[in-house]
């Protein structure tokens, strides 16, 4: 671990800094696990750790005690983790209800077909969702799922209406190309 050094506080008291780069790559293999084992998805972990060393080096009553680092950082990896899982489950309940409010708007009673067509093409584009980055999902999801004008998008991420369109512009663009990736064919003539 690192040597924290001492300096003097505002009120006359001596404070340890604490190194948090140092400290963070020496305790990463155990954060890791506990992160892992956590949210258990891979590509996760990386997210979820840059969280923790924010979380770490922006914290508002700074740790005195480098003999508590790691309990603290135990308990931010936890909350951390936490965190994570339940964005996550905002974002897939966002994408099914997207996807239910898109099955009642297009079934047809008396197509089974169709409707088994629509079903297999709905769940190709969940899945082509789900492998967009986490930010071009939410755009979308803003704008077509929940039907929001571009100017409450804008207001909502604090940006101007031009980014918003063209983040959709680029979002749209990931979409279609992930949807050729699935080989997912256009039915609309």
């Amino acid at each position: 671990m690192a040597i924290p050094t001492v300096e003097a506080s505002a009120n006359g008291h001596a404070a340890a800094a604490i190194d948090w780069q140092a400290v963070l790559v020496s305790h990463e293999r155990w954060l890791r696990m506990i992160v892992g084992a956590r949210v258990g998805e891979a590509q996760a972990v990386d997210e979820v750790m840059q969280e923790i060393a924010l979380a770490a080096v922006r914290q508002s009553a700074p740790l005195q005690d480098a003999a508590k680092v790691a309990p603290w950082l135990y308990q931010l990896a936890v909350r951390q983790a936490l965190l994570y899982r339940r964005k996550m489950g905002r974002a897939r309940k966002l994408t099914h209800r997207y996807a239910e409010r898109q099955d009642s708007a297009s079934q047809t009673e008396g197509d089974p077909l169709g409707w088994l067509l629509r079903d297999e093409r709905r769940a190709m584009v969940r899945m082509a969702l789900h492998r967009l980055p986490r930010r071009d999902a939410e755009i979308l999801m803003f704008k077509y799922s929940e039907g929001w004008s571009y100017a409450k998008i804008a207001e909502t991420l604090d940006v101007s209406c031009s980014a918003v369109e063209a983040r959709l512009h680029r979002a749209r663009g990931r979409l279609r190309k992930e949807l050729a990736a699935l080989d997912v064919a256009s039915t609309e003539a």
